[in-house]
Order: structure tokens, then C-alpha cells, then sequence
């Protein structure tokens, strides 16, 4: 074989392999975008969310009454960044109105005006895609603390009450492209409410528990 010939047949294959390699890269994060989402590049991640908060009661005093929220619709937003693979530092906000209830065993439930809670935590993430990266889905857990700040408001007073919280939750990431994907969320913020700071009313606040389950869109820079 002259050697010209030879050189050309080199070359195909080379510029083959290369084709081959190129196609190789491209496909491989469209074809398992989790993947892709966990690049050391990608360190940002925002979530905005919706969901439906669970509130525990608030307070209770003598002959069986007691103060709650009313279960409500929550709006937040929760922003990571992103330290490792499987570490992540975490801060969420997120806002719920609902209405505040007193209960008595004679009188049953009555709304006594409107609170309008906002919900602050940062936390540490750990979590991530699962071995073998053969399913788009990364579960993960949260803990963290912060502040849930009650509004209350009715026809005669308009107060407030800031008190610390702890939470913890637990959720997964659904990957639907390199930097896009589905996050679902399950949290409780625990804390104690001061329920006569907010409301007037002397009663023992007691250490409760807020559900928030949220599904969120998840985007990566």
C-alpha cells in the first residue's frame, strides 16, 4: 500500500474516533441529566416552591381550649449552594396566611383573626444522586434552624411575635434536563408560639409542629 493511501486511511480514522468521542459527550448528559446537575461547575441551585401547611396547636388552656392555625396554602423559595457532590448549604423563606382558631369544648372553633407566618431556616443538605446514576432521582435530607414570625391581625389589634425554630425534611430531586428538575419536599418547623405576645390572650404556648409538603421547580447555574 503506497504511503499517501496509507496516510489518508489514518486520517478517517482518526477524524471517526473523534466523531464517535464528540457524540459520546453530547449525548451522555442529555441522557442522564442528574448527572449533569451534579457537575463540580454547578454550584447554584434555586427552588421555588408551593405546598400545603399541616400547623399543630399552639397553645392549650384550662377546660380543654386551645389555639391553632388553620391549615393553609404555602409560597417559598429555597436557595443552595452547592459544596460537594452530596453537600449542599441551604437557605429557605416561605410565607403562609391562614387563619388563627380558638377552640373550646361547649363553644366548638372560632376564627379570632388572621396570621400571616413567615417561615426563615438555613440549613446543611446532604444528599445526591443514587449509585450507578441509572434513575434520575437524587433523595436528600435537610436540617437547619431559624425564625417563624406570626402577623396577627383582626378588628382590634394588630401584633407580632418572632420565635426560634428547628426543622428537618426530607425530599427528591426529579431531573428532567442538565439544569432543570422537580423538587419534592416534606419539612417541619418546630417551635414554641408565644400565643400572648401575638394574641393577648395568657396562655401557655407549647412546642409545635408545622408540616410543609411542597413541590417545586429546581433550576441549576
Amino acid at each position: 500500500m503506497s504511503q499517501p493511501l496509507l496516510h489518508q486511511r489514518r486520517v478517517r480514522v482518526g477524524a471517526f474516533a473523534l466523531a464517535l468521542s464528540l457524540a459520546w459527550l453530547l449525548a451522555a448528559p442529555a441522557a442522564n441529566p442528574l448527572a449533569a446537575q451534579q457537575q463540580p461547575g454547578t454550584s447554584l441551585e434555586l427552588t421555588p416552591y408551593a405546598g400545603y401547611l399541616v400547623s399543630g396547636s399552639l397553645a392549650e388552656g384550662p377546660l380543654g381550649t386551645s389555639v391553632k392555625n388553620a391549615n393553609s396554602m404555602v409560597l417559598g423559595g429555597q436557595l443552595g449552594l452547592r459544596m460537594s457532590r452530596y453537600v449542599a448549604l441551604v437557605g429557605n423563606v416561605a410565607r403562609a396566611s391562614t387563619d388563627l382558631r380558638v377552640s373550646a369544648p361547649i363553644v366548638g372553633g372560632m376564627n379570632v383573626g388572621r396570621n400571616a407566618m413567615w417561615l426563615f431556616d438555613g440549613g446543611l443538605q446532604l444528599g445526591g444522586p443514587l449509585p450507578g446514576g441509572v434513575l434520575p432521582i437524587a433523595p436528600f435530607v435537610q436540617v437547619g434552624a431559624g425564625a417563624v414570625r406570626n402577623e396577627v391581625s383582626n378588628s382590634f389589634v394588630n401584633t407580632t411575635a418572632t420565635n426560634f425554630a428547628w426543622n428537618a425534611g426530607a425530599g427528591v430531586d426529579l431531573a428532567l434536563a442538565p439544569n432543570l428538575g422537580i423538587r419534592l419536599m416534606v419539612k417541619d418547623y418546630v417551635g414554641k408560639f408565644d400565643v400572648q405576645e401575638a394574641t393577648g390572650v395568657n396562655l401557655e404556648g407549647r412546642t409545635t409542629h408545622n408540616w410543609a409538603l411542597s413541590a417545586g421547580l429546581k433550576l441549576a447555574f
